[in-house]
């Protein structure tokens, strides 16, 4: 359900901003879509895990205020991170 931490350094390398940028919302979004697509096919499997799909409903929020924060300072870098990971809106 987690990511490995090889994964999460390419991501982090992948959408950083900067040198050792870990802590930018399009870091943080592309971590956090990458947890809820993984929790998204262990649901497929195990419909009952009700404790799961409220993590999963938790980390879906965050994602959404992170990515409201980015479109209110900056609505470009918002297109941008939104086209790259293919969300909606």
């Amino acid at each position: 359900m987690s990511i490995t931490p090889e994964k999460k350094q390419s991501l982090i390398g992948e959408y950083a901003r900067a040198e050792g940028d870990t802590g930018s919302p399009e870091v943080q979004v592309a971590i956090l879509s990458e947890r809820i697509g993984n929790l998204t096919e262990h649901l497929k499997e195990h419909k009952k895990d009700f404790h799961s799909r409220r993590g999963l409903l938790m980390m879906v929020g965050q994602r959404r205020a992170l990515l409201d924060y980015l479109k209110r300072k900056d609505s470009e870098r918002y297109d941008t991170v939104i086209q790259r990971l293919g969300l909606r809106r």
